[in-house]
């Protein structure tokens, strides 16, 4: 998948600065079949993070009206909206160019439209049909290293969806396994940053294993425990006609979700089980024997991590339904500072207690808590693009490397391009690999990035006279100096701090000799010591000194 253009006609976002905007990411004959992200740069308010989440609602409202069992809800029903893109479905030979939408046409409601570019027109398509389905991402992924509300909500909004539909399966006369499709938007942020790095370190190869840890001072995976939670008094008791048909006293599964309890039941090293309180804790030493029970019962990372998030998902039942009820309708009104709050752990259906690494250089395992938040956020960041290893994902990535120290920041781009998965790396331009087919987004406040891509995939955010102004960088940034990224991105000029700049610029204009000599023994090395040197040989020689 390939974004071309992006129009956002009306939003009702963040005091309607993101409206009117009209961007073209990239022309029509672009490279299909070469990874490429696009890098979203700019200050804090310049409205980067917003045009992640309004991208994210553009496509939630088209698989609400597409797959509607996969997308149950949509965060911004009142979203009017134009895109193109490129996308490949299964089996085609070539990209399609394509054109969704929704926008005001007389007097009804707004409805999504897909169109496909045949020859010289645009030729409607049934959003109904089968195959429309496959010209819609297969994945939106949204990544947040922080707690960063704007990008979560419409996310959060479609895991609420899916949650109802799971609770009442469980609760359905029927209780025949139908399975509840899994949603198409996924959200990946500090709270699921464990199912994430456990999922990639059971079920991926050695040389996957060894580059998510590669920076960090393990080498593996010791042992890990999770808690499963079925009966407490903080989630609700289901209906007494449910519970005498049922095993359970507390949390009604479905099948499928019964299946996973037994599947880690049967992969565990030990588990017990407390019958009161309905509680499961699984044990788990890692090792190939391990491993090739995991293996037996899901087969790829992915598929694990969407079995312990759908486990994970039913913590929000440990939320009040007053709280719940709250956030649907705080989100409908588009009140962005509300979100739902996470349960404690000892409220939690489902939580890892427990997870250990072994480290390089000692015997004794060390904690998951021991390791830096660089070192959590590298491994999840790379572990979420392992885990997508196959075409049409949509990458939303927000500040992926904020927690990052100057040397990992510069490999940044490097490590997600040259990242062994299964079906191969993302840099291999004309292989038609899968992960070369899909799209990235990725919105920073640092030059590193921009420094690893050409300057028309560069975008600058700004805020102009209240209106939010994007334009490429004025210099070509691919190997570039960080220094000429700063001036470019944010007119920072000349890249030192402000209080070391404003002394030497002091400096300058006065005439104290002995000042500026004292100044010159404390400062680092810049063009604006520099200057000052200079002015100093400019005072001497004014007073006749050698």
């Amino acid at each position: 998948m390939k974004l071309l253009r992006i129009h956002v006609i009306s939003a009702q976002t963040c005091g309607g600065l993101l409206d009117g905007m009209d961007i073209r990411l990239r022309p029509t004959d672009v490279d299909y079949f070469k990874f490429d992200p696009l890098c979203l740069i700019g200050p804090n308010g310049s409205g980067k993070s917003q045009f992640l989440q309004v991208l994210a609602e553009m496509f939630q409202a088209v698989c609400h009206a597409c797959v509607p069992a996969e997308e149950r809800l949509e965060g911004n029903a009142e979203l009017l909206f134009e895109i193109e893109y490129l996308i490949r479905p299964d089996g085609a030979d070539s990209p399609v160019h394509v054109r969704v939408s929704r926008n005001k046409q007389g007097k009804g409601k707004p409805a999504v439209r897909i169109e496909r570019r045949e020859d010289d027109s645009w030729e409607p398509c049934n959003t109904a049909h089968e195959k429309t389905r496959h010209l819609l991402p297969t994945k939106v992924v949204g990544y947040t290293s922080g707690d960063n509300e704007t990008l979560s909500l419409p996310f959060l909004v479609s895991r609420s969806g899916y949650a109802d539909d799971v609770r009442t399966a469980a609760l359905a006369d029927d209780t025949t396994d139908k399975g509840i499709p899994d949603t198409r938007l996924m959200l990946v942020d500090f709270g699921t940053s464990l199912e994430v790095l456990t999922a990639n370190l059971l079920l991926s190869d050695e040389a996957l294993r060894n580059a998510l840890l590669e920076d960090a001072d393990v080498l593996d995976m010791h042992s890990c425990r999770c808690i499963v939670q079925l009966a407490h008094s903080a989630v609700p008791r289901a209906p007494a006609k449910r519970r005498k048909r049922s095993k359970r006293k507390g949390v009604q599964l479905t099948s499928e979700l019964e299946g996973y309890i037994e599947a880690l039941k049967g992969c565990s090293t030990c588990y017990q089980y407390e019958d009161k309180t309905e509680t499961y804790t699984f044990d788990f030493y890692i090792n190939d024997q391990s491993r090739s029970a995991f293996a037996f019962f899901w087969d790829s990372a992915l598929a694990l991590y969407a079995s312990l998030h759908k486990l994970a998902m039913l913590n929000d039942l440990a939320i009040p339904k007053r709280t719940r009820d709250r956030f649907r309708k705080d989100t409908l009104a588009r009140r962005f500072a509300s979100r739902l709050p996470e349960p404690q752990d000892e409220e939690k259906v489902f939580r890892f207690e427990q997870v250990r690494f072994r480290p390089r250089e000692r015997n004794d395992a060390v904690d998951y808590v021991s390791l830096s938040d660089g070192e959590h956020q590298l491994t999840q960041w790379l572990g979420t693009l392992a885990m997508q290893s196959f075409s049409n994902v949509l990458f939303l990535l927000d500040e992926p490397e904020s927690h990052f120290n100057p040397q990992w920041r510069v490999k940044a781009v490097s490590r997600m391009i040259d990242l062994p998965t299964a079906k191969g790396k993302r840099s291999e331009g004309g292989n038609r690999s899968p992960v070369a087919e899909q799209e990235c987004l990725i919105t920073t406040h640092a030059p590193f990035v921009p420094s690893d891509m050409q300057r028309d995939r560069v975008f600058i955010f700004s805020k102009v006279e209240g209106q939010i102004k994007v334009t490429h960088p004025n210099v070509e940034t691919y190997g570039t100096t960080f220094d000429s990224i700063l001036e470019a991105c944010f007119d920072v000029v000349p890249p030192i701090s402000e209080k070391s700049r404003s002394e030497i610029e002091n400096l300058r204009k006065s005439g104290d000799s002995k000042a500026i000599e004292d100044a010159l023994q404390k400062l680092g090395s810049s063009v604006q010591k520099a200057f000052l040197r200079d002015r100093l040989r400019q005072l001497k020689s004014e007073s006749g000194e050698q």
